[in-house]
């Protein structure tokens, strides 16, 4: 008896232990998919000005949260930010002025093209030195990188940039962010080095939901947004914990280094770019991972090199 008793708990510890060591393997295949933010953009499709649209007015919040909208202008025809459906003629040049910029014809219709890239995961930094650069006749088309305005950057007898992870975070970001490193480092002076004073570090990288401090909450029109950054001295990346991270191309996940790659972009110097195959193209798709382009590494030469 105690004999049959020794073979079944084996066979239970043996079962256990190999459910244990094959679960973490069946589930990296799939990321847990959460809800977006920004599901009501695809019952906007077809519209165009003139229309009264219900969810219009969010549409509104996510141009005026990336730049293309003023909040300011409290005139009587202006916008009504809280509640208005109707889709004006000022919502129709942002529109416009949206689809200029990421190489889109600019109808001011609301197609396909529109909406698909809309829906898709971007970074939270603003487009403002996106759209600024675009509307400068000077702008050379044999290279499309943008600097922030003012061309800030870090000192040039700063050699060594240190960076550290907020404490507590539960996701460790340490690996992927020194892949990025790396790949940034080919391209610039600067040595980087971790460092465990978050509050003394140049660079701190960690994980925030909702209001977390600044102008780019992770709510409304922002809770698309994977991350966001700011630009020198000020070195902070915050990636936004509601994302479904995953390290490398996993279905339905956001890859921790890409989103890296783009951010230290940022916090380099770099503003977001127009040309698509750059790093520092606002947008990131899902199931995808993505590199430094010749793009990326003309605009931070130029950047340190002035």
């Amino acid at each position: 008896m105690n004999m049959m008793a020794s073979k079944s708990f084996f066979v239970f510890a043996f079962t256990c232990l190999l459910t244990i060591l094959l679960f973490p393997l069946h589930s990296h295949s799939h990321a847990v998919v959460k809800h977006s933010p920004l599901t009501y953009l695809k019952n906007l499709q077809g519209y165009r000005k003139g229309d009264q649209v219900n969810e219009i007015k969010y549409l509104k919040k996510y141009l005026q949260r990336f730049g293309y909208l003023s909040n300011h202008d409290k005139s009587p025809s202006s916008i009504n930010y809280d509640d208005d459906d109707f889709f004006d003629e000022k919502l129709e040049s942002a529109i416009k002025t949206y689809q200029t910029n990421f190489n889109l014809n600019p109808t001011g219709f609301l197609d396909s093209e529109t909406i698909t890239l809309m829906s898709k995961p971007r970074c939270g930094v603003p487009d403002h030195d996106m759209i600024r650069s675009r509307m400068n006749n000077n702008l050379q088309f044999h290279s499309h990188y943008v600097f922030f305005d003012g061309n800030p950057k870090w000192p040039s007898n700063k050699t060594i940039l240190t960076w550290a992870l907020k404490p507590g975070d539960p996701i460790d970001v340490s690996e992927p962010i020194r892949k990025a490193l790396v790949e940034w480092s080919k391209h610039t002076r600067f040595a980087y080095q971790k460092i465990d004073d978050f509050g003394t570090a140049d660079i701190k990288i960690g994980f925030y939901t909702g209001y977390h401090g600044d102008d780019g909450p992770f709510v409304g029109p922002g809770g698309g947004a994977y991350a966001h950054a700011f630009a020198p001295t000020y070195g902070q990346i915050h990636y936004n914990l509601n994302q479904t991270w995953v390290n490398g191309v996993v279905e339905g996940g956001v890859d921790l280094m890409t989103v890296g790659l783009h951010e230290l972009g940022h916090v380099l110097g770099l503003a977001h770019s127009t040309i698509e195959a750059a790093i520092m193209w606002p947008y990131i798709g899902a199931n995808s991972t993505k590199g430094l382009d010749a793009d990326d590494v003309q605009g931070i030469h130029a950047l340190y090199a002035s």
